[in-house]
């Protein structure tokens, strides 16, 4: 899924915008998803992929919403090395959009702990 820098603009507010298409990060504790415990899928906003679900989301303390599993083929993987550090960088495989990182320090079963903005993610409650 490509679109233009103005078309990404015109879809998305200014913060959305920001982090998804920009590689931002909302401040920590701030995100609307950060304590939602209902089950369901966690979707890309930009493109609307499911990409976690709710049965993987986990309290890290982080501050941001963290799952110990993506959805199997949903997330891309690339070094990041701003702000001097080495991470992980997440995207939406399908659009390319920011979703956040993912380190290595999460539960069992995986092991990872993938810190997510939740303003790169809508919630669609399960049925």
């Amino acid at each position: 899924m490509k679109k233009s820098a103005a078309q990404w603009q015109q879809e998305l507010n200014s913060e959305q915008y920001r982090v998804t298409r920009l590689k931002g990060t909302e401040a920590p504790f701030t995100g609307e998803l950060l304590h939602n415990t209902k089950e369901g899928t966690y979707h890309c906003l930009c493109c609307g992929e499911s990409l976690f679900s709710s049965t993987t989301k986990f309290d890290a303390g982080c501050g941001w919403p963290s799952f110990y599993q993506a959805i199997s083929g949903k997330v891309h993987y690339q070094t990041d090395t701003s702000h001097g550090m080495e991470r992980v960088e997440i995207t939406c495989k399908n659009c390319d959009a920011h979703l956040g990182h993912v380190f290595t320090d999460g539960p069992a079963p995986t092991g990872d702990r993938y810190c997510v903005n939740s303003v790169s993610l809508q919630f669609k409650e399960a049925e």
